[in-house]
């Protein structure tokens, strides 16, 4: 008799609940926090000591007040993080995983309540905007990490059962461009400068803020991956869009800050850009009101338009 130890191995992770949640594409873990000894920095704290790297832990609520005078949530952190090991060894075969390096998660407290949240994306969700089979092994074992920190850090916590109609996406989940790179070699370092250069002035103006930055090619090639001749991630927020929807979507961070990245492979000369679309954030979890869906799209807009003035020259 001939065992699948693969299929053992995937049907075990879902057993555990790695899949929790596993019709939605982002995951909710809540624990009570009467003492209010749990917040973003413990939690922070739990994810390094479990190997993940940090790339920003941002307490929105400065942000918030800062720019519009208040704030709806008693506590509200964006952090952004990844696990290098983790993601290199997926990204052999799926390099779109970057679409969510760093994976973005939202740590919030609703006014008022004694608990603690934090959002992230789900297996499912990241296998359906990256095209990664929702059963693949390294994928799921990667959210099992990431649920095995939120199970430590947030003692006597869980999954929460989420009820959100999922929504046909109005548009594509990954908008993607592409731009010429003639230079090789030695050379592509100067003309990755000066057009990164240009990416962030262009966006930047806009209004966005980049939140942080991951240049991946180095550790791809320690894994074994040597294609490119880079392959760099950005994290960008605009305010005022996590702002509004976290009114009434605080999981909403799981989108947020969103990831843009951009690569050329050696021998080239195409450099590929991508990031998710805000049409995930409408499917997802069900933002429908206007002024949510409205300072969404006029954000896709604003980027699109910026990256285009950037790829189009």
């Amino acid at each position: 008799m001939k065992i699948n130890l693969k299929s053992i191995v995937v049907t075990a992770l879902l057993t555990i609940g790695v899949a929790a949640s596993a019709a939605q594409d982002i995951r909710v873990y809540t624990a009570d926090n009467q003492g209010g000894k749990i917040n973003a920095t413990t939690i922070e704290k739990a994810f390094a000591d479990a190997g993940f790297y940090i790339t920003g832990n941002n307490d929105m609520n400065r942000a918030f007040e800062a720019k519009f005078k208040t704030h709806t949530h008693d506590a509200y952190n964006l952090m952004t993080l990844h696990n290098r090991e983790m993601v290199a060894k997926i990204a052999k075969k799926y390099p779109s995983i970057v679409l969510f390096t760093p994976l973005s998660m939202s740590i919030y407290t609703k006014k008022g309540e004694k608990t603690i949240s934090v959002s992230s994306m789900s297996t499912d969700g990241i296998a359906k905007v990256a095209g990664i089979p929702a059963d693949n092994a390294d994928l799921l074992a990667y959210g099992k990490a990431v649920a095995d920190v939120l199970t430590k850090a947030m003692p006597n916590g869980k999954f929460e059962t989420l009820n959100y109609k999922m929504n046909k996406p109005q548009g594509d989940l990954v908008n993607r461009f592409t731009t010429e790179m003639t230079e090789q070699g030695k050379d592509v370092e100067e003309a990755l400068e000066s057009f990164q250069m240009e990416f962030e002035g262009e966006l930047e103006t806009a209004g966005f803020v980049m939140a942080g930055f991951n240049s991946l090619a180095d550790e791809f090639a320690k894994a074994g991956i040597k294609d490119y001749d880079f392959f760099d991630a950005y994290s960008i927020c605009k305010v005022p869009v996590i702002f509004e929807v976290s009114k009434t979507h605080p999981e909403a961070g799981a989108f947020a800050p969103c990831t843009v990245y951009m690569f050329k492979k050696k021998g080239e000369t195409v450099v590929h850009i991508a990031y998710p679309s805000v049409y995930n954030w409408m499917s997802s979890i069900d933002v429908d009101d206007k002024p949510s869906m409205d300072v969404l799209l006029k954000a896709q807009n604003t980027m699109n338009a910026g990256i285009k003035e950037v790829t189009e020259e």
